[in-house]
Formats: structure tokens, sequence, C-alpha cells
């Protein structure tokens, strides 16, 4: 917490004062006390009170608390310093009175008279000065949290694009001599997905059915890559209207499928899209083959990362002999 004062905090302490010598004026005026009194204790309470809080707020709080928090020292400094200003002010107070030094109390009673003067002085001003200053760093840390998460977003979602160009390249390269027609189409999928991708590249959540359509022109472009090897199904039980997922969230699915499972040439990988009210299931059936991780993508991992960016929920993954499933939320934002 930044303790130091600022142009809020002075105008702040202006308004306090202001108020507080006004209702002292009003107290003196009712105690018939001397004009010198007027003149001299008033500026001095308002004086001391700042003092004080100078002292705390740029010395005692920052080296024995925030810093060191050394906490029996902070008492017993605070305590001296409290007592020390106190009865200075409480002196000053008995000479402009007009009192006999006869009448001065002893000098256990002079301290705990100076202490309570001077907890009496700063306690309130400096008890609203740092509840505005805990606030304010509040307010700080969320927003470089809120900047963070962003940023960490968009590097998530910016580590997707190169293992997606690399694979498409390749495929329409070897299309291009084999079918040119169908490479023309591939090229008009992938054309729309970029124009997606593009579209939503700065975006954290995206409706699920944009989602969906986008899905849909993915599972063409692998459909049209291992042709027979991979068979795929849309499955909507429930409207998809005013629902979201994290932007890419499917193609980090569908990329899964495909780069974990590679088909044994007699039956090809069963894969299902299935859309419920509050989450949205992959389930792929399992080949026998062993594939290594690749390198250039982030999957699950990745997903994981940035629903915790996101919200509190998290994904599902249940990983079975046959079958490997997983299952995100759907995120509503208009409740």
């Amino acid at each position: 917490m930044n303790t130091k004062l600022n142009k809020s905090d002075w105008i702040l302490l202006a308004l306090l004062y202001g108020a507080t010598t006004i209702l002292n004026g009003i107290d003196y005026y009712r105690s018939e006390n001397k004009l010198i009194e007027y003149i001299i204790d008033l500026p001095l309470d308002t004086v001391s009170s700042i003092i004080l809080i100078l002292i705390f707020l740029y010395f005692i709080i920052p080296r024995y608390l925030i810093n060191a928090k050394k906490y029996t020292t902070f008492f017993f400094i605070s305590l001296a310093v409290l007592t020390t200003i106190g009865c200075l002010d409480r002196l000053v107070g008995f000479v402009t009175a007009g009192r006999s030094w006869s009448d001065f109390p002893n000098f256990l009673l002079f301290l705990q008279a100076g202490l309570y003067d001077a907890t009496d002085m700063i306690g309130f001003p400096l008890g609203i000065l740092l509840i505005k200053k805990f606030y304010e760093g509040q307010t700080q840390f969320l927003k470089v949290e809120k900047q963070q998460k962003e940023n960490e977003l968009k590097l998530l979602r910016s580590q997707i694009d190169p293992h997606f160009l690399f694979n498409n390249l390749n495929t329409l390269d070897s299309l291009i001599d084999t079918d040119s027609e169908k490479a023309k189409e591939y090229i008009n999928r992938l054309s729309l997905i970029y124009r997606y991708l593009i579209q939503t590249k700065d975006s954290e959540v995206m409706e699920l059915s944009k989602e969906i359509q986008f899905a849909e022109n993915y599972i063409f472009l692998i459909k049209t890559r291992f042709e027979y090897d991979y068979d795929f199904e849309v499955i909507k039980n429930v409207s998809l209207k005013d629902s979201f997922i994290p932007t890419g969230a499917i193609q980090t699915l569908l990329e899964n499928v495909v780069k974990h499972n590679k088909p044994d040439g007699q039956q090809p990988i069963q894969a299902s899209i299935t859309i419920d009210e509050n989450r949205l299931t992959v389930v792929n059936t399992k080949s026998n083959f062993k594939v290594k991780n690749d390198s250039l993508g982030t999957g699950l991992d990745n997903l994981k990362t940035r629903y915790q960016l996101l919200s509190d929920q998290e994904i599902s993954i249940i990983n079975t002999d046959h079958n490997f499933k997983v299952s995100i939320p759907i995120i509503k934002l208009s409740e």
C-alpha cells in the first residue's frame, strides 16, 4: 500500500480539518475561552494532527508495518510519538489558558492526558486516510490483475494459430497437386476460418453459435485432410442463444482428437460434439496407436489455463480405455 499523500488526500484533510476547526470553535465559544486560545490552540491542534499523520504515513507505518512487520516495535514507537506530541499540545493549551502552575497535574496524569489528546487528534483523520488508501490500493491491484489476465489470454490465443497454420498449409500443398477443385473449396473454408480468427483475435469469449459455425468449417478441413479416418457429429440439445465459450475452445478440442488418435485403417475415430444446458462435451473413441505429443500445440493445458483466467469453473476430463471425454462449461454472460 502506498502511504504517501496525494492531491486528493490533502483535499480530504482540508475538509476534515475545516469542519473540525468550526466545531472546536463553537465548543470554545460555549466554554468562554480566551481569544489567545482561539489564535494558538485551534491552529496548533491542526498542525499537531498533520505532523502526527505525516510521521505515521511516511515513517512508522512503512518502516515497521509494511516492510518489516515489527508489530511490537510499531506499538511502542507509536505510543511514544503520540504521547510526546500530545503532551506538547496540552502544555501549550495549559499556558494559553492562563492557569496557575500549581494546578499542573502530576507527571503520570499529564502523560495520560497527552496520549488521550493525541489519539483524539489523529484517530479519525488517519483512519479515514488509511481506508481511502486501502480502497485505492485494491482498485489498482484489481486493475493490474485484469490487465495481466487480458495479456495472458491474448498470449494463449496467439499460441494456437502457428500450429493451425502449419498443418493446413501442408494439406493444401498436397491438394493442389491431386484435386484442384477440392483445393479451391479447401481454400474457401480456410479463408472463412482465418477471417473468423482475425475478427476474434482480441476476444476472450465468443457466442457459441459462431464457434459452432467455425467448428463446422474446421471439421470440413479435417475430413478433407484425413478423408474417412474421422467421423464427427454435432448434437444441439438446447438453444445456443446467450451462450458463450472461450474463443477457439472448440478448435482446441477438435485438434486434440486428431492429434492424439491415429486410425487403424478399419474403423474411423468417432467424435461427437454435444451441447447441453450448461456444458459442451466432446467425446471421441481412442485408437490403439500411441501418438507422440506435438510440441507445437498447447492443447488442453492451454484451455484449462484460459478457464482459470475467465471464470471459477473448470473443464472436466475423463479418460477411459476406449473413450476420451472433455466437457467445458458454457458461460452465460446474461446472468
